[in-house]
């Protein structure tokens, strides 16, 4: 195979205007899922986010084949999951059997509505590992408006969220509800989800809500400069993986989840090379 039929930039100065939209949406959902992926790890909902991925595939798939909004049955049938795993799921046992039953059905629920859509194979396969050039005005606002939601939301319970994240016994001892911020998040973390399944696909959401933020955390464990790196190794990875499939002839997602996965791996060597430092020191 000849490299340039893998990446061709000859026509990138045309190109990029084409995907200005996804540019916004993929910063967007960078932001959001930088910041989400913080509490994520913390909380240890990383299962959690799989299974919340699969029922958004499915509620987009659904609302695709009865020719619905796919961002709104993106957005139900996440908030349908995070509702489901916040009540059902209190303790961590439970929550991992209940994220183990949705994903299959959800997966299958989605494949079931694919099969079923008469349209374009490309919505289909989009559906599952994004699409670079799918984002146009009116998803761009939808994705505008949710990661306005999930970021006023954020910024509102940070505090007593990240409190109730590292010691939820002692927030509970000084009056934090616990419980409801626990309920809140995990419907922000269904926002989230929903909103990064357009641009990466429904299958390695991962790469943004987990990837990054477990890399920040093998850096640093500052309350602040976890979530800024966080952010950045998100940003880098989805803006990073757009521009690099705008020249390639493959889907976004493998760019975006291979920049996550090197930014991960470097990471973890800076990590074990200071700590061995620390060691001899």
């Amino acid at each position: 195979m000849d490299f340039s039929d893998v990446f061709n930039f000859s026509d990138y100065d045309r190109l990029i205007p084409l995907v200005s939209n996804s540019l916004w949406a993929g910063a967007l959902v960078a932001l959001i899922g930088g910041l989400v992926g913080v509490f994520v790890m913390n909380r240890e909902l990383s299962f959690a986010v799989h299974g919340i991925s699969e029922l958004s595939f499915a509620g987009a798939a659904i609302f695709l084949l009865i020719g619905f909004d796919v961002v709104v049955g993106s957005v139900v049938g996440s908030i349908a999951a995070a509702l489901i795993i916040a009540v059902l799921g209190d303790k961590s046992k439970d929550r991992n059997s209940i994220v183990a039953v949705l994903m299959p059905f959800g997966l299958g629920l989605g494949i079931l509505a694919l099969a079923l859509y008469p349209g374009r194979a490309a919505n289909k396969f989009g559906l599952l590992t994004g699409q670079i050039v799918a984002v146009d005005d009116p998803k761009l606002a939808s994705l505008a408006v949710i990661s306005a939601i999930v970021l006023i939301l954020l910024f509102v319970i940070w505090r007593p969220l990240m409190f109730a994240t590292l010691d939820a016994e002692v927030a509970a001892a000084r009056g934090v509800n616990t419980k409801t911020l626990g309920v809140i998040f995990v419907l922000l973390l269904g926002l989230a989800v929903a909103a990064a399944v357009q641009i990466v696909g429904a299958l390695l959401v991962l790469a943004l809500l987990v990837t990054p933020a477990a890399a920040a955390l093998r850096l640093s464990k500052s309350q602040l400069w976890v979530p800024v790196l966080s952010v950045l190794f998100a940003m880098v990875s989805m803006l990073g993986g757009i521009l690099l499939a705008l020249g390639g002839g493959l889907p976004i997602s493998p760019y975006v989840t291979t920049l996550s996965f090197l930014i991960y791996l470097i990471a973890r060597g800076v990590a074990w090379v200071r700590d061995k430092k620390a060691v001899r020191a």
